[in-house]
């Protein structure tokens, strides 16, 4: 079952940590399987949406996306994110 990683960032404490991590963890992504789907602002929000970047990739499954957050390729790209975003990522099954 397709499985929809989604990503918002709360916060941007450091862009440079932010172009750091984007280098590593979209080829990591992208090399476990991921197709990013939408990576932007929200175009618009409603009832309580607030204004926040927001990244959703696909996975053919719950497991594929668990194991590319989990993969060494992966891991390394969040080493160098650190504590420049506040963010939340959820693994959501697909319909």
């Amino acid at each position: 079952m397709t499985a929809y990683w989604v990503s918002v960032y709360q916060e941007m404490r450091d862009e440079q940590k932010m172009a750091a991590y984007a280098a590593l963890a979209g080829p990591a992504l992208t090399a476990a399987g991921g197709r990013v789907i939408a990576r932007d602002l929200p175009a618009k929000v409603y009832e309580a949406g607030i204004n926040q970047r927001t990244v959703i990739i696909e996975f053919d499954s719950v497991e594929a996306a668990t194991a590319a957050h989990d993969s060494p390729a992966y891991q390394e790209a969040l080493a160098a994110l650190g504590d420049g975003v506040v963010r939340e990522i959820r693994i959501v099954p697909g319909a």
